[in-house]
């Protein structure tokens, strides 16, 4: 059966370290996505820097929208990026905390 465009999801997040680091990601699948960055499997940055919690998250239809959204916030200033996690999610609580079993 062939999808629709409806059918697509797209996500933008942003994962963040202990230590405070920030990563940017988009994905179309952000259960998996978020699980590989939890487990160390997406080498690279997120990885040398251990970003293992999900303090933000949006959703898009179109991937367009997505990876345009992506680009906006991988160049927004530090102080821009910790109001928009705040203004959702004050606490910086782990959003996937309760996604998978360990």
């Amino acid at each position: 059966m062939k999808r629709s465009r409806l059918d697509y999801e797209f996500y933008v997040y942003i994962m963040a370290s202990i230590s405070g680091v920030l990563y940017i990601g988009m994905t179309n699948n952000i259960f998996k996505r978020v699980w590989q960055h939890k487990n160390d499997k997406v080498d690279g940055f997120s990885k040398r820097y251990k970003c293992h919690k999900l303090v933000y998250c949006e959703f898009y239809q179109y991937v367009y929208d997505a990876i345009n959204r992506e680009k906006q916030l991988k160049n927004w200033t530090r102080k821009k990026k910790e109001f928009l996690i705040n203004k959702n999610n004050s606490n910086w609580n782990d959003l996937a905390m309760n996604w998978y079993k360990f």
